[in-house]
């Protein structure tokens, strides 16, 4: 697929952005184009609920675990709710794979799309007003439209993305995404309810001084991670850690750096998910020019075998995650 960048004026409001720039998309037949609106239109809504947290009851567990083993948070299960809705109703998307769902969704057999999303990550920040976030990937169906879905729809290569993206709830809502032409940014702009351009072709830099990782579980790391981690210090790199995976992925995107969230004792194939979590922020990682890894292996390489099957992750600044690597 020839990578060229799409430019675009700073200032340019979404809908336009994407309706100018359709013919970069592979399929430019106008779905894609509408499910990305979809996509902006629910995390809008979400927005909205994110900000009211607090003065309505909406905060706070729901007494529930979701696939993950993670306590289900409402906002969590609000804005599940909130994706799903806007995906069926546009009619672009046949399925749907969550973090809050056990299985796939069948939204609309005439879809040409599947979309893998965490409608809202770092949740256990929710409560404790630190910035969390909504990570997508879209895949292109590989069956024939009107049929019921199959298992080669579902679990595609991270390298089979058409597009994917994140939506940022922090002191700004942005929207980041890729459709394999570079990343772009929008900024939302509440008063007028729309999202604008506000960081167009976003390149990661190839080297960076921060390291994200949870130092907590430093005792339970392989020795190859504990050995990175040393490096790290010995550098006198930053060490930056919020616990929002967005949040995290997005200031190194802007800054250079690298995230790292390596398997444990307790979590021996790592904790992140790698359909609807890792592949979305490893394609916006290579489209920014850096690079995402499983410590031994390209993310968007892993062949998925299960709808929520977790990867040892490694994402950002290409020489550092070759740095790490090494280890």
């Amino acid at each position: 697929m020839e990578q060229s960048r799409i430019a675009q004026p700073i200032g340019s409001a979404l809908d336009r952005f994407i309706k100018s720039n359709q013919d970069h998309f592979a399929y430019a037949s106008g779905e894609l184009s509408q499910l990305l609106r979809d996509i902006a239109l629910a995390s809008k809504v979400v927005n909205r609920e994110v900000n009211k947290a607090g003065l309505i009851d909406i905060m706070g567990g729901m007494g529930s675990v979701n696939t993950g083993g993670d306590e289900q948070q409402k906002l969590d299960v609000l804005a599940n709710i909130r994706f799903t809705r806007a995906l069926q109703k546009g009619g672009e998307a046949c399925a749907l794979i969550s973090e809050e769902s056990e299985t796939f969704m069948d939204l609309n057999n005439d879809g040409k799309y599947v979309i893998a999303i965490d409608p809202l990550d770092g949740s256990s920040n929710i409560d404790v007003n630190v910035s969390i976030g909504t990570i997508f990937s879209v895949y292109r169906r590989k069956s024939k439209p009107g049929m019921p879905i199959q298992p080669e729809d579902i679990l595609q290569k991270g390298s089979e993305q058409v597009a994917a993206g994140y939506i940022l709830y922090g002191s700004s809502t942005m929207l980041v995404y890729t459709t394999g032409h570079g990343v772009n940014g929008f900024t939302y702009e509440p008063t007028l309810g729309e999202y604008f351009l506000s960081h167009p072709d976003m390149q990661i830099p190839g080297d960076g001084k921060i390291f994200s990782v949870n130092e907590g579980s430093y005792n339970s790391f392989p020795d190859g991670v504990k050995q990175y981690v040393q490096y790290c210090k010995d550098k006198n790199y930053t060490g930056r850690y919020i616990g929002s995976l967005v949040a995290d992925f997005h200031r190194n995107l802007l800054k250079g750096g690298i995230y790292i969230y390596p398997a444990t004792a307790k979590d021996k194939h790592g904790k992140l998910r790698l359909m609807y979590e890792c592949n979305a922020l490893a394609f916006v990682a290579e489209q920014a020019g850096g690079k995402a890894s499983d410590g031994k292996q390209r993310i968007l390489d892993i062949e998925p075998k299960t709808l929520h099957q977790r990867t040892p992750f490694f994402v950002g600044s290409k020489n550092m995650v070759d740095k790490a690597e090494s280890f």
